[in-house]
């Protein structure tokens, strides 16, 4: 205790394990979250893909869904932004945000709006001023809402959203009082209200100040291009990757944030500069001759993070399937066979798990509907234990999330807020060869749907048609010349015609062309 009053009196920070490492190359920029060198947090932006949400657009009502409740509004992209009408009524609150009432007393309540009414407030071909709360998704459009935020370092403004309140992640009562009273004291434009983040913490009252005065430097300048600007037009942009790593991830927490790019480190030691002089000196630039992901683990680590079964420390493992409506996820023993006491095996195992699970849904950005598959517990105590272990492992995670106790059936379901297109989604693309189905039709099987052609064909040119030239690829072509030789003779033999078989290694494997062996003129069956 001694030791640790000492260190804040002069100033000293304690060491956590937490360092950030940043690789800013021409097309991409990637950060990683290494908490005692193990990868906890992953976030990768291509020059191409710009994150849009966060971003305010002035939009242009093209055309209004009654039926569904929404609108579409064109922001500029190529497909129109899905505006929900009860995105389009200022919302309360987040119930992770504690509102807190400036004057101490009742306010009066203004009119309440309701989805009836957004029709007539925003008529097809009015102009509204929206933020990307969604990123497009798949082939669906931008999600976006009409309750506008702006985030700072240390503040949150909301300038048509008259509450104020500090984040439920600041637990400590005399904190809490100390940062009401700054609160309180600050110099907030009527009508607007503000949310004291979670890194606001222990921060002094010159940096809020400073923070909401950038803040509404910010929002003029948006209320200017509403002004001059024409619909669609962009009036905010959302940082890029390497002023929202500082805006987000640079707390008293991390140790360093160590960058292979000297121009980032300029402009992130800028950006900090006027707010803290230590956190200035936490930026390092790497000068190593070695990638710096590699120097740091983080190659091996993400390369590891990203297959499909995922080893637990116990020997165990998860297996993780990405599908369009859901995540499903399912936790095996594996080698992990553990002592005599099957039960704390599979406690063990599970708890295991439930760590791993909440850190690569961080990892792989991944959302939606997720369902968990544990390994079957008897004991109402040990699903309580990984269900409690699951809720504290998703507290670091910035998405919002929610998650219910284990069911009877030994599943555990949770969503978690989907902001943009997972990382899976950016990195890979469809398999050329299955379509992204994970799978292709075994040459038994094209085998066979290869003699049902030549049954149609030949009958069909039975009298026209004598020589038949069938390309295919080679796996196929091995398969018919080993196994299948006699299905074809007697092929030929039946409709008096001869079959020449070529292969072509360039062939998808369920691909083949059967054709007129002297014009070439492809055959349909």
């Amino acid at each position: 205790m001694l030791v640790e009053a000492v260190k804040r009196l002069l100033g000293l920070k304690k060491k956590t394990g937490i360092k950030l490492i940043v690789s800013c190359e021409k097309l991409e920029k990637r950060v990683a979250l290494l908490e005692n060198n193990r990868l906890e947090e992953y976030t990768i932006e291509r020059e191409t893909d710009r994150n849009i949400v966060g971003s305010i657009y002035k939009g242009k009502v093209r055309n209004i869904e009654p039926g569904i409740k929404a609108m579409f509004v064109d922001i500029g992209f190529e497909k129109n932004a899905f505006l929900q009408f009860w995105d389009a009524i200022p919302a309360a609150l987040d119930s992770g945000i504690e509102t807190i009432n400036r004057e101490g007393g009742n306010k009066k309540k203004a009119p309440r709006i309701t989805h009836k009414d957004v029709p007539n407030i925003y008529p097809v071909g009015s102009d509204v001023l929206v933020q990307v709360k969604k990123g497009p998704i798949s082939n669906k459009g931008p999600r976006i809402t009409t309750d506008i935020s702006l985030a700072g370092r240390y503040l949150v403004l909301m300038p048509f959203n008259d509450q104020f309140g500090i984040s439920r992640k600041i637990e400590d009562p005399k904190e809490r009082d100390r940062l009401r009273t700054i609160l309180r004291e600050l110099d907030v434009p009527e009508g607007m209200g503000i949310i004291m983040r979670t890194v606001g913490a222990g921060q002094r009252a010159r940096y809020f100040v400073r923070d909401l005065s950038l803040l509404l430097e910010q929002w003029a300048q948006v209320q200017s291009g509403m002004d001059q600007k024409q619909a669609p037009a962009c009036l905010f942009e959302e940082p890029d990757l390497v002023e929202r790593t500082v805006r987000d991830f640079l707390t008293d927490e991390v140790d360093a944030i160590i960058v292979d790019d000297a121009k980032s480190v300029e402009r992130m030691q800028e950006i900090v500069g006027h707010i803290s002089k230590r956190a200035k000196k936490s930026i390092q630039h790497y000068t190593g001759a070695q990638p710096i992901f590699e120097c740091f683990g983080v190659k091996a680590q993400i390369e590891a993070a990203f297959h499909r079964q995922v080893w637990l420390p116990c020997g165990g493992y998860i297996v993780i399937d990405e599908t369009e409506a859901m995540i499903a996820v399912d936790v095996n023993t594996g080698r992990n066979k553990g002592a005599k006491d099957m039960e704390k095996t599979i406690l063990q195992t599970n708890l295991e798990a439930a760590e791993e699970i909440a850190r690569q849904l961080r990892l792989r950005n991944i959302g939606g509907l997720i369902v968990a598959d544990f390994i079957d517990m008897k004991n109402r105590r040990d699903q309580q234990a990984v269900y409690q272990r699951v809720k504290d492992r998703l507290k670091r995670d910035k998405a919002r999330t929610h998650v219910l106790p284990i069911s009877q059936l030994g599943l555990m379901e949770m969503t978690r807020q989907r902001a943009n297109e997972s990382l899976a989604s950016t990195l890979f693309m469809p398999c050329p060869h299955c379509s992204g189905k994970g799978v292709i039709k075994s040459p038994m099987t094209m085998s066979v749907e290869l003699q049902r052609s030549l049954h149609s064909v030949m009958r069909k040119h039975q009298e026209s048609i004598h020589e038949i030239r069938v390309t295919v690829h080679p796996d196929l072509l091995a398969r018919l010349r080993t196994d299948d030789e006699d299905h074809l003779i007697d092929i030929e033999r039946r409709y008096a015609g001869r079959l020449i078989f070529r292969a072509d290694p360039t062939f998808h494997q369920e691909k083949l062309v059967i054709a007129n062996a002297q014009t070439g003129e492809e055959l349909k069956a």
